[in-house]
């Protein structure tokens, strides 16, 4: 079976190889579903927002396409993943929190706890004051600290 290949051009951009030999560039890989299945549907989707390819899953890629994938997908998201809270300024808001992401420390300012939104079970998503998302994705396998600060504002 024929499939499409993903490579970057001279300036950086991604362009899309499609199996009867046409270019797209440049592209963006945008995921369908992306906090709460990030290794599922992607789509890669031309200048305008035209869908050119659709991943029905990662997985099913070659591993060289799908790490290129990967890397395309990660250059546009922006989702730090809270790995531990380290303190919190007041259980009342607004309150600073210190948290260890998989990006590095962050600092950052909830407004109130509205903010803290509930995806799935053990799914969190935090937004701070600036705009920014914050996700926990699962809250049963933090660190009773962490959890402990979590449970003042559930």
């Amino acid at each position: 079976m024929n499939t499409f290949d993903l490579q970057r051009d001279a300036f950086g951009q991604w362009v899309l190889h499609m199996p009867d030999g046409a270019q797209h560039a440049p592209v963006t890989a945008l995921r369908a579903y992306p906090v709460t299945s990030p290794h599922g549907g992607v789509a890669l989707m031309d200048a305008e927002g035209h869908e050119l390819i659709w991943v029905d899953a990662l997985c099913d890629l070659p591993s060289d396409l799908q790490s290129r994938v990967l890397q395309a997908l990660s250059e546009r998201e922006f989702l730090p993943v809270i790995n531990r809270l380290e303190s919190v300024s007041s259980f009342a808001t607004p309150s600073t929190w210190t948290v260890q992401t998989d990006r590095g420390t962050a600092r950052f300012l909830l407004k109130g706890e509205e903010d803290i939104r509930r995806l799935t079970g053990t799914v969190l998503l935090i937004n701070d004051v600036d705009g920014v998302q914050y996700m926990i994705r699962d809250l049963a396998a933090m660190d009773k600290h962490s959890r402990k600060l979590l449970d003042r504002f559930l």
